[in-house]
């Protein structure tokens, strides 16, 4: 039953949206495995900054295919693939976690990431586990936009105070500010920005 209301609300905020802005695209902040309510509701708050459609889904397990024994992380690649099965294309799903995550990079095989989102995609999977705890919120914050702006084909940006910045294998999210005049502008023809 719970499935069903929430799928439910999906398309009705998917519908309502395509309704009232023809174009918007819905975004879905889905949270894994007790992830906080609290986080979910400021990182919906700063996203309605940017977006006119973003709705929270109901908590569900993070998938054990995509879980390594080994490392005890989660690949963020197969937890998107699976994240993209679940909603329609007019939606974005973020999926957010507080377990490790990693993909692929370059030779490495099991590189440890914030995020990933792909170019362009319908889902993306962001964690806390590698954000600082003094601001752990406001970084999510970023992060997610980041993921968000790659799965509507946003490239990273050599803006160094711009969210779509490449981290590098390291954490510049306190330097980050904003989307830059560049990447509203490309955000803005997809008309997905306010």
């Amino acid at each position: 039953m719970k499935i069903l209301f929430a799928t439910l609300c999906v398309c009705f905020c998917c519908f309502s949206c395509d309704v009232t802005k023809n174009t918007s695209t819905c975004i879905i902040l889905q949270p894994y495995d007790q992830f906080s309510k609290a986080e979910l509701k400021y990182v919906q708050k700063q996203f309605q900054q940017f977006f006119p459609c973003v709705t929270i889904g109901e908590s569900i397990p993070l998938p054990t295919q995509a879980y390594l024994a080994a490392r005890n992380r989660y690949r963020a690649d197969s937890l998107i693939s699976l994240l993209a099965k679940k909603y329609f294309r007019d939606t974005v799903v973020i999926g957010f976690t507080n377990y490790d995550i990693s993909t692929t990079k370059g030779d490495v095989t099991d590189w440890g990431v914030m995020g990933l989102g792909f170019r362009p995609g319908n889902a993306c999977v962001v964690s806390t586990f590698r954000l600082t705890k003094k601001n752990r919120t406001e970084q999510l914050v970023k992060v997610a936009l980041h993921e968000y702006g790659h799965t509507r084909g946003l490239p990273h940006c050599p803006e160094t105070s711009c969210l779509m910045r490449d981290a590098e294998g390291g954490n510049p999210l306190d330097d980050e500010k904003d989307f830059c005049t560049n990447c509203k502008k490309l955000l803005r023809i997809k008309q997905d920005i306010n």
